[in-house]
C-alpha cells in the first residue's frame, strides 16, 4: 500500500504491507503527523481509498489547519465522506480516572467511522498521549491497544500508529508500544548536527517484506509533504552519448578530442585564483553560443558579482538571461539543508530544462553536511538521477560542470 512518499515506498519494496500495523516513532517535530496525514492523503486523492484519522493529541480542527500548508484539504475530504475524524484528544488534562477501564467505547466509535467511510486506511496519532493520560495503568493500555489493532486488521484495514520517542537514538517509543502491536517499525529523526537539524527516516522492521536498511535524508516541502531521496532508489540506466559539445574554450576542446561528452559530469578542481569560475563562465557562454540553454547555481558569489566578473571577460550574462538562454540562481549554503538544495536544483532543471548545468562550488556545500551525506548528495544529483521521481519520463541529456576547491598546495591535475 503506497504511502505517497515515492522514494520511501522504494525503500520498502512498494509500500507498507496491506492489512498490517506500522508504528512511526519520532521525537517532537520529526514529522510523524505529516507522515501519517500524507499516508491518508495519497490514498484519498490518488487511489480512491478513504481513511480514518484518530487523534489522541491535537483536536481535529487544529490538524486541518496545520496540514493545509502541505496542500491537503482535510475539511473538503470530510465533507465528501472520504475522511472521518475520531477526536479522542483530552479536553481536561486534570481528569481523574478511577477503577478499571477499557477502550471498548473508542473502538466502537472507530468502527462506526470505518463503516461510514468504507475506509481502507487508518491512523492513530499519537499513542503516547493515551499512555500519558492513563499513566497509572500502562499494562491495561497496552492490552486495549492490542485489542484495537487486532479488530482493525480483521476489518481489512492498514493501520498506521505514531508514538513519541525520548531521544533520537534511544528506545523506539516512550512506552515500548511496538513490542505489543507493531508488525512494522519506521523511525523519523530530526537530529542536531553541527548546529543544523538533519531529518532522516529509517525502516527498522518490516515483517514479511524486504526493506532497505539505514537512515535516508528527508525534508518537508510545502504543498508536497515529506520528500525522501535515498541513494538506493537510483538506477544505473543512464544512456551514454558519443556526441561531443564545446567546453567554451577552443584549446580545451582540442585537449579533450572535441569537447565534453553530451551527457557527462565534469569536476573542475583547483585552488583559489586558478580560474575555476572563469572556466564555468566560458562553459556556459559556449553553450549559449551553440543555441543551448544553461543553468548556473552559485554558492559563493552573488548574481551581481558573477555578472560583473563575466562582463570583464566579455561575456554578457544579463543579455543571455533576457533572451531566456541562461538562468542564474545564487544562494548561501546555510540558507537550507542539503536535501533542500538537491530538491531546488532538480526543480530548476525540471522547470528551465537546461542543456548545461554548472554548480559553483561544491566545496561551499561541504560546510553544511557530514561527509557521508555529502557523498550521497553528489551521487543523487547526477543527471541520470533525474528519473528517480518520474521513472516513466526519460531524462533530458544534460552536461554538468561542478567546481571544487582544492588545497592551495595540491599537485593533482583537473
Amino acid at each position: 500500500m503506497k504511502t505517497g512518499i515515492a522514494a520511501f515506498d522504494d525503500l520498502v519494496m512498494g509500500g507498507l504491507p496491506r492489512g498490517r500495523t506500522t508504528i512511526v516513532g519520532g521525537t517532537p517535530g520529526s514529522g510523524k503527523t505529516v507522515f501519517a496525514t500524507q499516508f491518508l492523503a495519497h490514498g484519498i486523492t490518488d487511489l480512491d481509498e478513504p481513511g480514518v484519522f484518530v487523534t489522541f493529541e491535537e483536536p481535529s480542527a487544529e490538524i486541518e489547519v496545520n496540514m493545509a500548508s502541505f496542500g491537503w484539504d482535510l475539511r473538503r475530504w470530510r465533507e465528501k465522506n472520504k475522511l472521518a475524524f475520531v477526536d479522542a484528544s483530552p479536553r481536561d488534562r486534570d481528569e481523574l480516572v478511577v477503577g478499571d477501564f477499557d477502550l471498548a467505547g473508542l473502538l466502537a466509535r472507530i468502527l462506526h467511522a470505518v463503516k461510514g467511510t468504507k475506509a481502507k486506511r487508518i491512523v492513530l496519532d499519537s499513542l503516547t498521549q493515551l499512555f500519558d493520560h492513563f499513566v497509572a495503568d500502562p499494562t491495561t493500555v497496552r492490552r486495549e491497544l492490542l485489542r484495537i489493532a487486532t479488530a482493525l486488521k480483521k476489518e481489512g484495514l492498514t493501520v498506521l500508529m505514531t508514538a513519541e520517542r525520548n531521544s533520537e537514538y534511544g528506545d523506539i517509543s516512550r512506552h515500548r508500544i511496538e513490542e505489543f502491536v507493531a508488525d512494522n517499525v519506521v523511525i523519523l529523526r530530526n537530529a542536531l548536527d553541527r548546529e543544523r537539524r538533519r531529518r532522516t527516516i529509517e525502516v527498522l522492521k518490516m515483517r514479511g517484506s524486504r526493506h532497505v536498511e539505514g537512515e535516508v535524508p528527508i525534508t518537508l516541502v510545502e504543498n508536497q509533504g515529506i520528500v525522501a531521496v535515498p541513494l538506493s532508489s537510483l538506477r544505473l540506466e543512464q544512456q551514454s552519448s558519443t556526441k561531443r559539445v564545446t567546453s567554451g574554450i577552443a584549446e580545451l576542446d582540442g585537449m579533450t578530442s572535441g569537447g565534453f561528452f553530451r551527457d557527462s559530469v565534469t569536476l573542475v578542481s583547483g585552488a583559489t585564483g586558478t580560474g575555476k569560475t572563469l572556466l564555468v563562465t566560458n562553459f556556459l557562454a559556449g553553450g549559449v553560443a551553440a543555441g543551448e540553454r544553461a543553468l548556473l547555481v552559485g554558492y559563493e558569489e552573488s548574481r551581481g558579482q558573477l555578472f560583473r566578473n563575466a562582463r570583464g571577460w566579455g561575456v554578457d550574462f544579463e543579455a543571455m538571461e533576457a533572451d531566456g538562454k541562461l538562468k542564474v540562481v545564487c544562494l548561501y549554503p546555510e540558507a537550507q539543508s542539503l536535501p533542500d538544495h538537491l530538491l531546488m536544483i532538480r526543480e530548476l532543471v525540471e522547470e528551465f530544462k537546461p542543456d548545461r548545468l554548472a554548480v559553483d562550488s561544491l566545496s561551499a556545500l561541504e560546510r553544511i553536511a557530514p561527509r557521508p551525506a555529502f557523498g550521497s548528495f553528489l551521487s543523487v544529483s547526477r543527471p541520470s538521477s533525474r528519473s528517480v521521481r518520474s521513472p516513466a519520463r526519460a531524462p533530458r541529456p544534460t552536461n554538468r560542470l561542478s567546481v571544487d576547491r582544492a588545497p592551495a598546495n595540491s599537485t593533482s591535475r583537473p
